[in-house]
C-alpha cells in the first residue's frame, strides 16, 4: 500500500475505509495520521477507536504532520474546506489527495492543493456494511499505481465505478441521497400498515423483506421493472389500485424531480 496515509476528518465513511486496511494489515496504525477538527472527536477517536492511530487536532502543531504523508484522504465536510490549508514545506509534488467530498470538483480542488495529484471520489453510506458504491473520477497526471491504490482503498467495502467528472452529480443524487429516500420510501410504506392494525415494527420488517425479495426476483429471473409490475398487477386488483393513487399523487415525478434536485445542489458545491 504505502508508508504513511492522512485522513483529513474522520466520520463514518472514513471509519469506513480505512478501518478494513488495518484490519487487513494493509497498513499499521502507526503510519495513519488523523486529524479532526474537534476536542470531542478527538476523545473519542482516543478512547473508542480500537486502533492506537495518530490523531492530532487541526490547529494543535502537530497535525502538520498529515503534509509529510504521501497519501491523504480528505474527508471533511465541503463547507469546512476553506479551514484547510496546504503545507508551504511539501518537497514531494507526487502526493495523491484522495477527495470524498460532496460536490468539490477536480478543478477547486487541484487549486487549493496545488502540490498534490486530486481524485474525486463519491461513495455512500452502505460502504460502512460493505455494501457500498463508490464512482471515481481521476485528475490530470494520476499514475498506474496511484489509481490502483485507490481503488484498493474502496474494493472491500463497495462495487467500483470509473466515471468522467461529468457523472459524478447524478452518480452521488441516486447513490449517497438516495438511501435516504428509500428509508423515507419504507417508513412511508409501514406507516401504511400501521394504518391498517399491524404493529409498527412487525410493518416495518415485513416491508424491508419485501424490498429485499422485489429486488432478487428481479434479478434472479433478469426482469424489467416494468415486467415485474406488470406480472403482480392484474384488472381491476388490488395492485393497480394503489398504483392509481400513486399516479394521482405525482410520486413518480416527485421521485425524479428529488434525483434532479440532489444532482444540481451537488453542482453547486464546485
Amino acid at each position: 500500500m504505502t508508508d504513511k496515509i492522512a485522513i483529513i476528518g474522520f466520520g463514518n465513511i472514513a471509519n469506513a475505509i480505512i478501518t478494513p486496511l488495518l484490519d487487513n494489515k494493509l497498513i499499521q496504525p502507526e503510519n495513519v495520521y488523523c486529524v479532526v477538527n474537534s476536542g470531542k472527536s478527538l476523545e473519542n477517536i482516543k478512547k473508542n477507536y480500537k486502533y492506537n492511530i495518530n490523531v492530532y487536532k487541526s490547529n494543535s502543531i502537530d497535525s502538520k504532520k498529515i503534509w509529510d504523508c504521501q497519501v491523504k484522504l480528505l474527508s471533511v465536510k465541503p463547507q469546512h474546506l476553506k479551514d484547510i490549508f496546504e503545507s508551504d514545506d511539501i518537497k514531494n509534488k507526487d502526493n495523491l489527495l484522495v477527495s470524498i467530498l460532496a460536490g468539490v470538483s477536480i478543478n477547486k480542488l487541484t487549486q487549493k492543493f496545488p502540490n498534490h495529484k486530486c481524485v474525486r471520489v463519491v461513495t455512500n453510506i452502505p460502504i460502512t456494511v460493505g455494501k457500498g458504491l463508490t464512482g471515481i473520477a481521476w485528475g490530470e497526471k494520476i499514475t498506474s499505481d496511484q489509481k490502483q491504490f485507490t481503488k484498493k482503498l474502496f474494493e472491500n467495502t463497495s462495487k467500483i465505478y470509473e466515471f468522467t467528472e461529468d457523472y459524478l452529480d447524478i452518480f452521488l443524487a441516486l447513490t449517497s441521497s438516495g438511501p435516504a429516500i428509500i428509508a423515507l420510501i419504507i417508513e412511508a410504506l409501514s406507516d401504511g400498515g400501521l394504518s391498517g392494525g399491524l404493529p409498527k415494527i412487525l410493518s416495518e420488517e415485513l416491508v424491508m423483506e419485501m424490498i429485499i425479495g422485489t429486488i432478487s426476483l428481479i434479478r434472479e429471473n433478469k426482469l424489467t421493472t416494468s415486467e415485474l409490475k406488470n406480472l403482480v398487477t392484474s384488472p381491476g386488483g388490488t395492485t393497480i389500485s394503489a398504483l392509481r393513487v400513486l399516479e394521482r399523487k405525482s410520486i413518480r415525478s416527485a421521485l425524479i424531480e428529488s434525483i434532479v434536485s440532489a444532482s444540481n445542489r451537488s453542482k453547486e458545491f464546485r
